[in-house]
């Protein structure tokens, strides 16, 4: 029985002991691992927050150690904050004796507000490092951004806290309307390529005045913004063909979030409404992507010219247009949600050498649909005196990309002349694209144009496609998207062939 006794004090001693490196820690040595050596955050507009960034630091010892201080370099002074392992620490600045386990990782988040007079005024990059304890032991990882000057255009704040607002479709929606003769920024209605623009709220131009967007600017729309053409107001966008993948000339629309991680995200900011009796637009070489609807034409007067525009990942439409006269030409759209190009309520549209794509993955996505009514209208029908659709490409990832809301009362005329297009085969007598040369001519369909990256909105194609050299020389615009001359006969669609790089 003693046997016993002295056994199980030995066991519990043991256990005890064992346990007690769970308490315990020693100094870290100068030894830690880390995820990276440099953590660069993405370039932000000045005063604007970044997005987190992740480091993880690793203890490849067999110790649990503590490690005195984790700080910035520039102490409480600098424009970068964090969290260890979930901890915020002296205003997210200083940490005092952060413990990792032995063969453990802790993360930290980073993140950083910053002027652009806090960055270097040579290169515009704000830097710091973590300093992981001090003296012999001292380790750093250095923290990178780049700070982005700009011009901020926003709402001003009433007397009473609230933001100033403008009327949008009957409602008060935060927004403000650019002024010639701004205090600070000077004509507001013109947009130059000196500085990016940012923008909160809707930006409004009010009657009898004309926007201008020159070649080469950039404007970044914070999320729920947008721009408003009102009535009598024109809106010119005076792009030019770019050299490079930098779209140097093009004038871009987007949002405000310059990481990488948002290049590509739908939704980040609202729309450009062109209002019931604006007129007197011109867009060309415009770059719009993610917003909720890219052009939104409601009803202006006059007729519309686009050309050389991309638009790309909007969550509902690219271009929406009711009831408008569009003559358009080597225009290129891909991702959006309900409809790449949707003309309701009649209207009058030439479209000619586009690209209309839809890799949206909606089953009930269409990259173009066409029709003469729109609910809660009075009438609710219109006529669609004219959709013609020249030397197009009408594309994507769904069954049928091409749709008709066709009403018997209201004009419905519309002809598809040497286009590729994708559809399903059906019985529906509005989509015999063999047999009605009423409404279609030289259809090729279901066929692959064989884009060079869908996924990366690039549409140009070569000789493998089923659009080389399908065109109707009759239709021919000279010049593709890119500045490209075209050849005879020539290719459907907004690029010229050319041979992709290996």
């Amino acid at each position: 029985m003693r046997q016993y006794f002295i056994l199980f004090i030995f066991g519990i001693i043991l256990a005890f002991s064992s346990c007690r490196t769970d308490f315990d820690t020693v100094a870290s040595s100068g030894d830690l691992k880390f995820s990276r050596d440099t953590v660069y955050l993405d370039t932000v507009f000045k005063n604007i927050g970044s997005s987190t960034y992740q480091l993880k630091v690793y203890n490849q010892s067999k110790n649990d150690i503590s490690i005195p201080t984790v700080q910035f370099k520039k102490g409480l002074n600098s424009k970068y904050r964090m969290t260890v392992d979930g901890m915020s620490g002296t205003n997210g600045k200083i940490f005092k004796d952060v413990t990792l386990l032995a063969k453990d990782s802790l993360y930290i988040f980073i993140e950083t507000t910053a002027d652009i007079t806090d960055a270097d005024p040579t290169d515009f990059l704000y830097t710091d490092e973590i300093q992981f304890d001090s003296g012999a032991n001292l380790q750093e990882v250095a923290l990178v951004t780049l700070i982005q000057d700009a011009v901020f255009l926003y709402p001003n704040q009433n007397a009473d806290g609230t933001k100033e607002k403008i009327k949008i479709d009957g409602k008060d929606v935060d927004g403000f309307y650019l002024s010639e003769n701004d205090a600070v920024n000077g004509n507001e209605l013109i947009f130059n390529n000196q500085k990016p623009y940012v923008i909160y709220g809707y930006a409004g131009v009010t009657e009898d005045k004309t926007v201008t967007f020159e070649a080469g600017a950039r404007v970044h729309f914070h999320a729920n913004s947008g721009l408003y053409v009102g009535r009598n107001a024109s809106l010119q966008i005076n792009g030019t063909a770019s050299k490079t993948d930098k779209l140097e000339n093009e004038v871009v629309f987007e949002g405000d979030r310059l990481e990488s991680l948002y290049s590509n995200i739908p939704g980040q900011w609202k729309s450009v409404i062109f209002s019931n009796g604006s007129s007197n637009h011109s867009i060309n070489h415009l770059t719009l992507k993610n917003a909720v609807i890219g052009l939104d034409f409601q009803n202006p007067t006059n007729t519309v010219e686009i050309k050389n525009t991309q638009l790309y990942n909007c969550v509902e439409y690219a271009i929406l247009a009711e009831n408008t006269h569009i003559i358009a030409e080597n225009i290129v759209i891909n991702y959006a949600g309900i409809a790449s190009l949707s003309c309701v309520y009649g209207g009058n549209y030439t479209f000619t050498h586009c690209t209309f794509n839809n890799n949206w993955s909606n089953p009930s996505h269409f990259a173009v649909t066409l029709s003469n009514s729109l609910s809660g209208k009075t009438p609710e029908t219109n006529a669609l005196t004219n959709a013609t659709f020249n030397n197009c490409i009408i594309y994507g990832s769904n069954f049928n990309e091409f749709n008709l809301n066709k009403s018997t009362n209201a004009a419905f005329v519309y002809q598809l002349n040497n286009c590729l297009l994708k559809f399903g085969s059906t019985t529906n007598p509005d989509y015999q694209f063999k047999t009605d040369t009423q409404h279609y001519n030289q259809i090729i369909l279901n066929e692959n144009p064989n884009f060079y990256n869908t996924a990366q909105n690039k549409f140009n194609i070569d000789k493998t496609s089923a659009a080389f050299a399908k065109g109707n020389q009759a239709y021919i615009v000279p010049l593709d998207i890119l500045g490209v001359t075209r050849t005879s006969p020539p290719d459907l669609g907004a690029y010229q062939s050319q041979d992709f790089p290996k």
